[in-house]
């Protein structure tokens, strides 16, 4: 969900507070043992793919980088921080051949993605299932939470349904952590989250007459934006090949369909909006400065106003102000292993 500027001020505001409340909280769940520790494998963490296709923002592994590009990693383990956990015991080694034919159809129970992984018997390393390989034990995690809200026990029940048959087929013996108290642990974690999302969005607004989609598209194109995969989006890729675009560049979907048909310039708007979803890009890549100065860039180019979610013009003592609160939820998620940017908070604000 999308968050306006004076929505995300709020946020921001009550990440500080809220974060302070619940942060011995959060020591505590740190501290506990973790079935499998969040380790990297060279990726930040590509999850599997769900229903045999690779999620929007999780690379598959490339022979090659991309020029320019960091190269892409290898998938990270299931974080106990964000998963539950159940350890599938076997009683023999099992193939990845044998493991992936047996794969629940849909890795999702209603709205939660989950995962499972192996115990490589070669290298002592957790991994996604592969072929060609031998695991001498199996784990899965069914995430706690995402922006969809917290697990809920008809989605836990589901993850427990779909892995059951799962280890019938494995021949395996399913040690499931007790319902009640992984419902509780996923409603806590959604309440630490919530105050530190935040998704900053401005409506560049023309001063003068409409805009045709592709007059927006060339002066965004200019500006080092390229097009997304959804019809009105544009984006300012990541230099970290895979990754989540830095910033997004929206016009109406409609008018942007219509635009492709025999007549684009017939497709008109008046504003477009420009977001920044906080938790998904490191701090260190910038993305708030960007958001400004390209939203500075555009709005001259486009002879449009910068306005917020109430239609009021946004100066440059609003965006300073702006500024601050987006370093402390930047400071606030990192306290909370939850670093804007990092696997986790890249699944978890999803």
């Amino acid at each position: 969900m999308e968050l306006g500027l004076g929505a995300a001020l709020a946020v921001a505001a009550l990440a500080v507070l809220g974060g302070l409340a619940l942060h011995g909280w959060w020591t505590t769940r740190r501290a506990q043992p973790r079935t499998a520790p969040a380790t990297v494998l060279g990726e930040d963490r590509v999850e599997p793919a769900l229903d045999d296709e690779p999620a929007p923002t999780e690379p598959q592994l490339d022979t090659e980088p991309a020029p320019l590009r960091t190269p892409a990693r290898r998938v990270l383990r299931l974080d106990a921080l964000i998963d539950a956990i159940v350890p599938l015991v076997l009683e023999a080694p099992v193939s990845g051949d044998m493991a992936l034919q047996h794969l629940p159809p849909s890795r999702r129970a209603g709205s939660k993605p989950f995962y499972i992984e192996g115990l490589d018997t070669e290298t002592g390393t957790w991994e996604p299932l592969q072929p060609g390989r031998r695991y001498g034990e199996l784990q899965a995690g069914v995430q706690l939470a995402n922006r969809s809200g917290a697990l809920g026990e008809i989605e836990y029940s589901e993850f427990i349904q779909k892995l059951q048959a799962f280890a019938d087929a494995m021949g395996a013996r399913m040690d499931a952590p007790d319902m009640l108290e992984v419902v509780a642990r996923a409603r806590e974690l959604d309440s630490l989250a919530s105050p530190l999302d935040a998704q900053l969005t401005v409506t560049l607004r023309t001063n003068a007459v409409a805009w045709s989609v592709p007059f927006v598209q060339q002066v965004a194109q200019r500006a080092g934006l390229v097009s997304g995969a959804v019809p009105g989006r544009m984006v300012l890729p990541a230099e970290e090949e895979g990754a989540p675009p830095v910033l997004v560049l929206a016009v109406d979907a409609q008018a942007a369909l219509a635009s492709l048909g025999e007549s684009p310039q017939a497709a008109a708007v008046r504003e477009c909006t420009l977001v920044l979803d906080v938790p998904q890009t490191p701090a260190s890549a910038e993305p708030f400065p960007a958001w400004h100065l390209l939203g500075k860039q555009l709005s001259d180019e486009l002879d449009a106003t910068v306005v917020d979610d109430q239609g009021q013009p946004l100066t440059l003592h609003d965006f300073d102000g702006i500024g601050r609160e987006v370093n402390q939820l930047y400071a606030r998620l990192e306290a909370l292993d939850l670093a804007a940017g990092s696997a986790a908070a890249r699944r978890l604000f999803s």
